[in-house]
């Protein structure tokens, strides 16, 4: 999904949103190799070398990649599991963000 990701970084610029990544890598040092290369210019926290993790173990999460929108108001929106494997799968996706950038947006001009 980096690719994606990038796009959405790039795209949102300067609206209301934030992408945080949480990695399950075992190797530390290899994970930031990847980072560096997939140019990963967002938070990334390390979840302690595995799937069960303290952060994973926390969220309650069953399978990777788990995607969690949150709204300005910290409430879980929408929950995906998987990552989105169709054009209109990203479009859903994307348009859930959207959304949710448009409410903040509307919210902070209050």
């Amino acid at each position: 999904m980096y690719p994606h990701e990038r796009s959405l970084v790039k795209r949102l610029e300067g609206k209301p949103f934030v992408l945080i990544g949480i990695n399950s890598d075992q190797d530390r040092k290899q994970l930031k190799k990847v980072l560096e290369k997939e140019k990963i210019t967002w938070r990334s926290f390390w979840n302690g070398g595995g799937t069960q993790g303290p952060i994973s173990t926390r969220w309650d999460v069953q399978g990777w990649p788990t995607l969690y929108l949150i709204d300005a108001k910290g409430v879980i929106r929408h929950m995906f599991e998987g990552s989105p494997d169709t054009p209109d799968e990203y479009k859903k996706f994307d348009a859930e963000i959207d959304k949710l950038v448009a409410e903040a947006e509307k919210t902070a001009a209050k």
